[in-house]
């Protein structure tokens, strides 16, 4: 709200101009969240402790993690506060590229919260049954959708996505498009929900995915730009730096207290609502396809989960055995079963996840 109070009075008081610039805005919404975070952080995990809302350790998972039991969960809600009030108080909020991807984070947030409340507080093992959270996704994807057909910011490439490393290379999914939206936010919420399983992991990861996100959506709100990368021009959208800068100030001052050992864990109202906020970013920059590239580790994990549930499938119905295709899914748990230490699984898929984001910078001249 600031941004909508003092950018006004910049005829009043001159020094208010500098509000017009995106780039000390998202500066200015990273520090805000980093801040929150750190500020907040403490008292939320003192109240987490106090009322023992505690992590819920699997009997089969690795040995090693058992010591985590009882471990703050939920801590989530750092991320969503130090993301959303710097948003509100720094981008313009009349802006519908912001209004959906809040909405999306928001409302993706309220269920993870959900789902949590039923595990820790209400000790339902399986908290928010399956297609409850399903049907949450889908009608997300719905909600989606329908703001993208009936807002004039997509009027030239409603049902479109561009293609990495192909000049000028779009494609049209016509009717389907709600359907790659569905897709896209249940797919992504999902995997970073698989991915937080080690301290620290899903946090760093998508520091490094949404600072991505917050040069692509720069580069596509300024018509310089991404004319000479060949990219979509999509007028509005650079004030979606001001998010995803949030977002990485919001993951970063998490992950002072997620770093192993971790004092928190951000529970599903922390995975499900990054998942959902990366998901939406990918679908309102048109850059779908390139999400596979960013969020490659988050890909992984949920492929590995798949793989995993479909060869025992496989090898049950064939043999009348099930046998596994790693030692356990997602597959971080399976290095950390071959002996891996849980800090060293971290860094590398870190590592990982930085060449990544390197790869996919250079999408954008690779043509």
């Amino acid at each position: 709200m600031l941004y909508h109070i003092l950018y006004p009075l910049r005829d009043i008081f001159s020094p208010f101009n500098i509000f017009q610039y995106i780039t000390f805005r998202s500066a200015s919404a990273a520090i805000l969240a980093l801040l929150i975070s750190f500020i907040l952080g403490p008292a939320i995990i003192r109240k987490l402790n106090q009322h023992q809302i505690g992590e819920e350790i699997r009997e089969y998972g690795p040995e090693a993690h058992q010591k985590k039991k009882g471990t703050p969960t939920m801590g989530g809600v750092i991320i969503l506060t130090a993301i959303i009030l710097p948003t509100f108080l720094l981008a313009d909020m009349s802006n519908p590229f912001v209004q959906i991807v809040l909405i999306a984070t928001i409302w993706m947030g309220l269920i993870g919260f959900f789902d949590d409340y039923l595990k820790t507080i209400k000790k339902m093992k399986k908290g928010l049954v399956a297609r409850y959270k399903l049907t949450g996704q889908i009608l997300l994807g719905i909600i989606i959708s329908w703001w993208i057909y009936h807002t004039p910011a997509w009027d030239n490439f409603r049902t479109v996505t561009s293609l990495p490393f192909f000049k000028d290379a779009v494609v049209d999914f016509g009717m389907l498009y709600p359907l790659m939206i569905v897709l896209v936010v249940t797919a992504t919420s999902n995997a970073v929900n698989l991915t937080d399983g080690l301290d620290g992991l899903a946090a760093g990861l998508l520091a490094i995915s949404f600072s991505v996100f917050a040069t692509i959506a720069y580069i596509s709100g300024r018509v310089d730009f991404s004319d000479y990368l060949n990219i979509i021009y999509l007028p509005g959208a650079g004030e979606l730096t001001i998010f995803t800068a949030a977002c990485v100030g919001a993951c970063l001052g998490y992950l002072w207290f997620n770093a192993a050992p971790a004092e928190v864990f951000m529970g599903d109202v922390g995975s499900l609502s990054t998942g959902a906020a990366l998901g939406t970013l990918a679908i309102l920059l048109k850059k779908e396809f390139l999400l596979v590239i960013i969020g490659g580790v988050f890909v992984a994990e949920a492929v590995s989960v798949i793989l995993q549930v479909g060869y025992f499938r496989y090898t049950r119905m064939k043999t009348g055995e099930g046998k596994k295709l790693f030692k356990m899914a997602p597959f971080h748990h399976h290095f950390e079963l071959k002996g891996w230490p849980e800090s060293r699984v971290v860094i590398r898929f870190w590592i990982i996840g930085l060449l990544l984001a390197l790869l996919t910078l250079t999408t954008f001249k690779i043509r």
